[in-house]
């Protein structure tokens, strides 16, 4: 290890090493606190809370909330199965474009004094028209008008049947519909509310909102009305309540975890991972008597993501991206760095998870061919730049892996690490050649993915940051979209992402992994690869 990298891993981890000893004792000690008889789950939201409006839940932080207090048309189960939540079962017809759902007529709304002191009334079809409606309304301004975009029309039947007509047959759009942005909220409570509908939010979930004290912490209680049942017809959720709290420091609020003020890690922080995990990925012995560990894939690439479009002077040439992609030894990266949370990225952008993933057709580590194409390209232009690889600081150790990685075959790279904000204007204005980037599946499709190199989405229109245009590409994609033969889509879906690595318009790192830690007296924590985190089934055993 270079010695400027000794001294920062040193400098980094010695107060990780301090704080092991403090936490080792509590754990050991088993200092978990007593809760009162009443069952409230708690976690922390490092991230903060800005919103309990569904229209707005883009982040995760609103969106786990959210989870709590609303529901939609459809769910996803832990299985990424769309399944019937307010609408007991739907039908789509021979075009792909007409749905039709049929709804329960036991759904009610949350109590509250928009209904009358008090009071509540039952979700009829006419509710989620005006909440569609209102998610497409450009005065409100939410972030998730997009996934509306497919539909032509909305209506109500009667007060259990909804009609929607699409103006292109769209696949996932089921999927698209289990997302919290399309909740069904009461127009009662926009009405009264208006712009403080987000603080006061009136929904149909397991939970209602009982107090918010913003930054400090929110509460939830258990909705007695609420409509679903477990598979023994027990009402659902089982616990009491749910307290989230807003500690932005990664090791306070691990250390309120482990004092048993918390019941959640979701996610490893680098400041503890290597305390609480083995280089392996295995929780250590001290931690795995009190604790579980679990894990599943998780709908997030990581990557690594050039601009390629041909009139831009920031443009790298292809050979040296693919020698970029040869270069790094993803096994050592995730090892290194991940304590083995995640997969190599050994495919192309579609992750393990979803149908369409390549894994183990992209790129594997190769210097010697990537030797040949950096000789190749130096033979022609002679001195080969500085390549100027752009990150935000919490990833700065994984760019300067990868720089380290790529000057051992004589690639000058250099790591600028830039606020977020500035990130995310530069590469929309395709100002950056070479830069870290992540995709976080906004439903469990991989035309969510392969969207991303569509020509005419990109950017500033749309989300094809690096400005990657292909003919072929594009064809397929738009002939995915429009076919309702899944297996000539899941076809169309492998050739566009082969072609991608083929092209190199990024470097796939890892495909990421859920990782959640909570106390063995719990039972029922459920989640799936969206990382949504689902407490109607939440128990803690006596």
């Amino acid at each position: 290890m270079a010695i400027k990298h000794y001294f920062r891993y040193m400098q980094k981890h010695l107060f990780v090493f301090i704080l092991a000893v403090i936490l080792g004792l509590l754990s050991s000690c088993g200092t978990r606190e007593n809760h009162d008889d009443k069952f409230i789950f708690h976690y922390n939201e490092n991230a903060g809370l800005n919103s309990l409006d569904p229209a707005f839940s883009r982040d995760k932080s609103t969106i786990w909330a959210t989870n709590q207090l609303f529901n939609g048309l459809l769910q996803m189960d832990d299985s990424l199965h769309v399944k019937p939540c307010v609408a007991k079962n739907f039908t789509v017809d021979s075009s792909g474009t007409h749905y039709t759902f049929l709804l329960r007529d036991d759904v009610l709304f949350h109590k509250n004094n928009c209904f009358g002191k008090d009071s509540t009334r039952t979700v009829t079809a006419n509710d989620f028209v005006y909440s569609f409606l209102r998610l497409r309304n450009p005065n409100l301004a939410s972030p998730g008008r997009w996934t509306l975009d497919a539909m032509d029309s909305i209506w109500a039947a009667s007060p259990t049947e909804l009609h929607i007509k699409l103006d292109y047959p769209f696949p996932p759009f089921a999927s698209v519909l289990t997302m919290k942005y399309c909740s069904v909220v009461p127009h009662e409570a926009v009405e009264k509310y208006g712009a403080n509908f987000s603080e006061n939010p009136v929904g149909t979930g397991p939970f209602y909102l009982q107090a918010w004290h913003a930054n400090e912490k929110l509460v939830l209680r258990k909705n007695p009305q609420y409509f679903e049942v477990d598979k023994n017809g027990n009402a659902l959720p089982y616990a009491d309540g749910v307290a989230i709290t807003f500690v932005t420091d990664a090791q306070a609020a691990f250390l309120e975890f482990l004092k048993g003020n918390n019941d959640l890690i979701s996610g490893l922080d680098a400041s503890y991972k290597d305390e609480i995990l083995t280089p392996e990925g295995n929780l250590r012995e001290r931690y795995a008597e009190n604790y579980t560990l679990a894990k599943q894939p998780y709908l997030n690439t990581e990557y690594l993501i050039f601009t390629v479009d041909s009139a831009s002077k920031t443009t790298i040439d292809k050979r040296l991206r693919l020698a970029i992609n040869m270069a790094i030894d993803r096994q050592s990266m995730m090892a290194y760095l991940r304590n083995n949370i995640g997969q190599p990225a050994t495919g192309g952008i579609v992750p393990i998870g979803l149908p369409g993933n390549i894994s183990g057709r992209g790129f594997m580590h190769q210097p010697k061919e990537a030797k040949k194409l950096i000789a190749e390209v130096k033979k022609e232009v002679g001195t080969l730049p500085e390549i100027t690889l752009t990150t935000v600081g919490n990833y700065r150790d994984l760019c300067e892996f990868i720089q380290s990685e790529l000057g051992k075959l004589g690639l000058k790279i250099s790591v600028d690490v830039i606020p977020p904000a500035t990130l995310r204007e530069l590469k929309s204005n395709a100002a950056l050649p070479f830069y870290r980037a992540s995709w976080i599946a906004d439903y469990p499709d991989a035309e969510n993915y392969l969207s991303l190199f569509y020509g005419p989405n990109r950017s500033p229109a749309g989300p094809n940051y690096s400005r990657f245009y292909h003919p072929d590409f594009n064809r397929w994609y738009e002939e995915a979209v429009a076919t309702t033969n899944d297996k000539q889509r899941l076809k169309l879906y492998q050739k566009m992402d082969s072609l991608i690595v083929a092209e190199a318009p990024i470097v796939p790192l890892f495909y990421d992994e859920v990782v959640r830690i909570y106390p063995k007296e719990f039972s029922g924590l459920k989640g799936n690869a969206m990382n949504l985190l689902d407490l109607r089934y939440v128990k803690r055993m006596q």
